[in-house]
C-alpha cells in the first residue's frame, strides 16, 4: 500500500494547476509510456503475421517467375544452406534472412578474393536461402537467389534449375538500376524467355552459360541485349559466380548426389 508520503505527495499533485510544469511532464510521459506499451504488444503480436506476408511476398514472386518460364505454378519449400560446405543448416530463418544485411556484417560474411569475385560483390553472406520442390526424394525443381554487378547497379533475380541442376528452367530480375530502354531490358518478359531451356556447364562439368554479343550460337548462349553489353557482361558474372564453388556450387553438388532430402 502506498504510504502516508505518497498520498500526501498525490493530493499535492493533483491539486496542481492543469498547464503547471510537473503535470504537463507527467502527462507527456504517461503518454510515451502508454505508446511505447502499445507498440511492443502490437509488435510481438503482429510478428508472426508480418513473416507469414514476407513469405508470402516472396513465394508469389518466385512462383510467378517459374509460372511464365515453364507454366508451373506449384508450391515451393524454402531452406537455409551453409554455401561453404553446401549442407541444410536448421539454425537461421530462411524467410526474415537479410542476404544484403548479412553480407555488410563481417561475422556473418567472408570477403571473396579478388581473382574469383567476378561478380563484383566484395563480400557475400556465410548462408543463403534456396527452394526446392521434390518428388519423393528426387529435386525436380530448383530455385536460387542471385544478384551481381551490372553496368550502374546491382542486379537482383532468382534463378530457376529443373532437377538435373543444370538446365534453367527460368531467369527473373525483381531489382536493378540498369540504363532505361537498354540494360534495364533484363526486366523484360521477352527476354527474359529467351532462357528456359539453356545449359549451365558442359560434360566437363566446366560453366559456360552466358549472355553473348549478338545472337546466341548455342545452348549455353543467351541473345545479348543491343547497347547493353556491360549489363550482359554482368548478367554473366553473376550467374558464373553463384554456381561456382564459392556460391551455390558445393550445394548443387550435394544435391545431384542425393544427399540432400526434403
Amino acid at each position: 500500500m502506498a504510504g502516508p508520503d505518497m498520498i500526501s505527495w498525490w493530493r499535492r499533485f493533483r491539486a496542481l494547476p492543469k498547464d503547471s510544469t510537473p503535470k504537463t511532464l507527467a502527462f507527456a510521459l504517461a503518454v510515451a509510456l502508454g505508446a511505447a506499451i502499445v507498440v511492443s504488444i502490437a509488435t510481438v503480436t503482429l510478428r508472426p503475421l508480418q513473416k507469414a506476408n514476407l513469405e508470402r511476398e516472396r513465394q508469389a514472386r518466385i512462383v510467378a517467375m517459374v509460372s511464365r518460364a515453364i507454366g508451373d505454378s506449384g508450391p515451393l519449400t524454402a531452406y537455409m544452406i551453409d554455401l561453404n560446405s553446401g549442407r541444410l543448416t536448421r539454425d537461421i530463418d530462411p524467410v526474415t534472412f537479410d542476404a544484403e544485411a548479412a553480407a555488410k556484417n563481417p561475422a556473418t560474411s567472408v570477403a571473396i578474393p579478388q581473382a574469383a569475385d567476378v561478380a563484383g560483390l566484395g563480400r557475400r553472406a556465410k548462408h543463403a536461402p534456396v527452394f526446392l520442390r521434390f518428388d519423393g526424394d528426387k529435386p525436380v525443381l530448383i530455385v536460387l537467389p542471385v544478384y551481381g554487378k551490372g553496368y550502374q547497379s546491382t542486379i537482383w533475380g532468382y534463378l530457376a534449375l529443373k532437377g538435373d541442376g543444370n538446365t534453367i528452367a527460368g531467369l527473373s530480375f525483381f531489382k536493378q538500376g540498369e540504363t532505361p530502354g537498354l540494360g534495364a531490358r533484363i526486366m523484360e518478359p521477352a527476354w527474359q524467355a529467351l532462357w528456359p531451356g539453356k545449359q549451365l556447364a558442359d560434360d566437363t562439368g566446366t560453366l559456360r552459360v552466358q549472355v553473348t554479343k549478338g545472337s546466341a550460337k548455342g545452348p549455353y548462349e543467351v541473345d545479348g541485349i543491343t547497347g547493353a553489353t556491360r549489363t550482359g557482361n554482368g548478367v554473366t558474372n553473376l550467374l558464373r559466380f553463384w554456381l561456382g564453388d564459392l556460391g551455390f556450387g558445393p550445394f548443387l553438388k550435394r544435391l545431384k548426389s542425393g544427399e540432400i532430402r526434403p
